[in-house]
């Protein structure tokens, strides 16, 4: 069982039987983050009195509703729910009765730190105030408020919703994370009221699952619905009353299919600039190709989903896929897409990757902790990433600059040159680009680049490689520079970097030390070559002891 506390100071805290009912929202009485749904009232056998059964938001309960062998509910696992006695949950307050004690009253130091807004990437941002003096002098004057943060405060309701208008002329920003609201009437007529509004965030709100009637959400340009359990049948419902909408945010929902609601592709929506799907369960590509006709649409973000493979549909597959859908203009999809984020997905094949070039505008790719683009399970490294995008300009968040795009493609040609077996088009096929850039560059097939002493041959062209010691026992040792053929093995440089630092005694592991690249990349086959590594003029390889 879930025992109130002895001696806590109970503030408000009893609430009569009546007051709660099955399916409410209430959370723990001093805790207004521990959030759950009410699924019993009644008694229990054995034990006197009235207990609320409560399933858990958190999963952080005493069991799965059943106590003794008795089943009182069912809850969503195995220890999410628990009983508790009435006077130790709330069924929450007003949205004014939040507002006055956030920003009226006399706040705590915690509470100054609770002042903050979940980005759409659920990371706090703080509210900045301007002169600590000034605060509550402004923030008493409710009409000036643009924009409010009321998290995690236990609001349950609107209470007068006439008053919310008149209180809040000016709110264009509404944070509301982590409360206890669930009717979609109510968000509804509070957006209704707030004619200024623009953003809400609705967060760690559990929302019901009936959307009846068009709502008043006309002006709302920004909606953020993070971990609220909705699914793609209820945005399709939704759409219709988003004419405005520009960003629509709806990570960690579990959703796995997007189900358009009369069309084989997504309609409608004719404004929305960025789609965040972030924390879904999404595995099949075909899901977001139904997105494909939105127009406007920008960056879709579909970091840790479960993605496998990607492709882009010529127009018989399209007519293959969607059949019944009316292809608009030129008919591609993603016509203006310029973001595309798909870090942590299961992608693990170059095909993968190459199509990315498909996209008609996309400039923007995060792929980090895929297997395709990680060395370290086999993947492949960034300037390969780099030559083999031909217009991506940002790759997990960095810049890709003219001078790291042309380093990066003259070394994927010396790479691909090095590993040549004879089968030119099984090399074609396995590197769409490879005859573009080594034409673009002017590499002949006997020669790694052309540069200002003339052509170098592979044979016996000398890259520049500077050496940093960075191991805890090989102590401070000055960088040294060497000029070394392409087929250095990585068992040989081992030993070269023990003369060249006078080393004895030391097991080496090398690494090569990428620009703009954030973890340096083991060297670990002795006998490969640094050609075949990809490794080339001016490399800077960290030098450091096995562990």
């Amino acid at each position: 069982m879930h025992k109130s506390r002895n001696g806590e100071k109970m503030q408000d805290s009893f609430q009569p039987q009546s007051e709660f009912r099955l399916g409410q929202r209430v959370h723990f009485v001093g805790d207004p983050r521990r959030t759950g749904t009410v699924a019993f009232i009644g008694t229990l056998e054995g034990y006197s009195g009235t207990w609320v059964g409560v399933d858990w938001d958190d999963n952080n309960g005493k069991h799965d509703g059943s106590i003794n062998g008795v089943r009182y509910f069912q809850a969503k696992s195995e220890r999410s729910g628990s009983f508790v006695r009435v006077q130790n949950l709330s069924i929450g307050i007003s949205l004014l009765q939040a507002l006055d004690l956030r920003y009226r009253g006399d706040s705590t130091k915690e509470e100054e730190d609770e002042m903050y807004v979940l980005s759409a990437s659920d990371k706090r941002v703080s509210v900045q105030f301007v002169g600590k003096d000034l605060i509550k002098d402004k923030l008493s004057r409710f009409e000036e408020l643009t924009s409010v943060s009321l998290s995690y405060m236990g609001v349950s309701s609107l209470g007068d919703p006439g008053q919310i208008g008149s209180v809040l002329p000016n709110l264009k920003q509404l944070d509301l994370t982590g409360n206890l609201l669930s009717d979609w009437k109510d968000i509804s007529t509070l957006c209704d009221q707030l004619q200024a509004l623009v953003a809400i965030i609705l967060s760690n709100n559990l929302l019901s699952c009936e959307i009846s009637g068009p709502l008043q959400l006309k002006h709302i340009r920004i909606l953020v619905l993070n971990n609220t359990g909705i699914t793609w049948m209820q945005v399709e419902i939704l759409k219709h009353s988003l004419p405005a909408i520009e960003e629509l945010h709806l990570m960690g929902n579990n959703i796995s299919e997007v189900k358009p609601e009369s069309s084989s592709m997504v309609e409608g929506f004719n404004l929305l600039r960025l789609l965040n799907l972030e924390n879904n369960c999404i595995a099949e590509w075909n899901e977001i190709l139904k997105l494909g006709q939105l127009r406007s649409l920008e960056q879709i973000q579909l970091n840790n989903n479960k993605l496998s493979h990607i492709f882009y549909p010529n127009l018989d597959e399209l007519h293959e896929l969607f059949g019944d859908v009316e292809l608009q203009g030129d008919c591609f999809p993603f016509q203006n897409l310029r973001c595309l984020f798909l870090g942590g997905n299961n992608i693990d094949d170059l095909a993968s990757i190459d199509v990315l070039n498909s996209f008609p505008n996309l400039i923007d790719i995060r792929l980090s902790e895929n297997p395709i683009a990680d060395p370290m399970r086999g993947g492949i490294p960034r300037y390969v990433l780099i030559a083999r995008l031909s217009k991506i300009q940002i790759i997990n968040g960095s810049e890709v600059t003219p001078r790291e795009r042309r380093d990066s493609e003259i070394r994927y040609v010396r790479m691909v040159m090095s590993n040549l077996d004879g089968n030119r088009e099984e090399t074609f096929r396995l590197h769409p680009r490879f005859e573009e850039l080594k034409r673009f560059y002017g590499i002949e097939d006997n020669r790694a680049s052309v540069g200002p002493a003339g052509p170098q041959k592979l044979s016996s062209g000398l890259i520049s490689i500077t050496l940093k010691c960075v191991g805890a026992s090989i102590g401070e040792k000055p960088p040294v520079t060497k000029k070394l053929p392409p087929a250095t093995s990585v068992g040989k440089l081992k030993m070269l970097c023990e003369s060249f630092f006078k080393l004895k005694s030391i097991k080496l592991k090398l690494y090569l030390q990428e620009e703009d690249s954030p973890m340096p990349i083991l060297l670990e086959d002795d006998m490969t070559s640094l050609m075949d590594l990809g490794v080339g003029n001016e490399s800077n390889i960290l030098v450091d002891e096995e562990s």
